[in-house]
């Protein structure tokens, strides 16, 4: 596979009945690797009617059954977690990985789950920031005090390091202004999400450079990339229909499929893979839904090497 732009693929965490085929996780993830595709990544839904594998603990797997592909979360909500047990949980994947890890973050758009978590979502965007920062803190320095809003810590430590310094990359995702600029402020790049259009995703671009050229941050520095959620095949109407299923026991949208998706043959995928592009992304994170080992292997050969 040769493409120009840089690739990635979502690892197939979610499955419809049945045990989970660990063996087809891992041979997706080695064909992957083998195929020359840059990253695997995985998606956050703690609660839902979709069955999905918890994030952090499919990177760890993922780890472990790979050797040079990055491994990345596309978002991980941290402000529902604690960050002290984060920070330590992947800081050990990056040490398993050997420093293959990229952590993608946000705030999350559903303020009502908050009680599930027994937090309030009250201040949730200042709890999410310093949490962040907190993290940033244990992976980069020897003894960590804090007395924040929502952290206390006295003197702590926190060991093994990641491997990569000062720590993993942060790539946020987010659409509000704000999120945008929290992404510039705390983050090493931005991940669009693949529920937004591309349309959508262009105006979040326009509004992200003109924060960066007022932080005075290059834009060749903070790299950007999206997910795209994708299906190649020639009967486009029953890419369609399967792709609509899925959003709808996963988002419970399923007419959301028609604004977001790529589909169809592979001049209609490389069609819709490139406006993306020409929005802004420099990383494309596909993510097949169905007959995703086959899904792989195509976009490898018809789609990859056109963009």
């Amino acid at each position: 596979m040769n493409s120009r732009v840089t690739l990635g693929v979502a690892i197939p965490q979610t499955f419809v009945g049945g045990p989970v085929d660990t063996r087809g996780m891992r041979e997706f993830l080695q064909r992957a690797e083998a195929l020359g595709y840059e990253s695997a990544w995985v998606v956050e839904q703690i609660l839902g009617s979709a069955a999905s594998l918890e994030p952090v603990e499919t990177l760890a797997w993922a780890a472990a059954v790979t050797e040079r592909l990055r491994l990345g979360s596309a978002v991980l909500l941290t402000a529902l977690r604690s960050p002290v047990h984060l920070a330590k949980a992947l800081a050990t994947i990056d040490q398993l990985s050997h420093g293959r890890l990229i952590v993608g973050v946000g705030l999350g758009g559903n303020p009502k789950v908050y009680p599930a978590y027994g937090l309030a979502a009250e201040r949730r965007a200042a709890r999410f920031a310093e949490g962040l920062r907190l993290m940033k803190r244990l992976w980069t320095e020897p003894r960590v005090s804090m007395a924040g809003e929502f952290f206390r810590l006295e003197n702590a430590s926190m060991e093994p390091k990641p491997v990569q310094k000062p720590h993993p990359p942060l790539w946020f995702g987010g659409h509000h202004p704000q999120a945008l600029r929290r992404a510039v402020e705390l983050g090493d790049g931005f991940i669009g999400a693949g529920a937004a259009s591309t349309a959508t995703f262009a105006e979040e671009m326009r509004t992200l450079r003109a924060i960066l050229a007022e932080a005075g941050t290059a834009p060749a520095s903070f790299p950007v990339g999206k997910r795209v959620y994708i299906a190649l095949d020639r009967d486009r109407a029953r890419a369609g229909k399967r792709l609509a299923e899925w959003f709808g026991a996963f988002y419970g949208r399923p007419a959301l499929a028609e604004d977001v998706c790529v589909w169809g043959d592979a001049d209609a995928c490389v069609e819709g893979l490139r406006d993306v592009v020409a929005a802004g992304a420099g990383f494309l994170m596909l993510n097949p839904v169905f007959d995703e080992l086959e899904q792989l292997e195509r976009l490898a050969a018809d789609v990859a090497p056109r963009l």
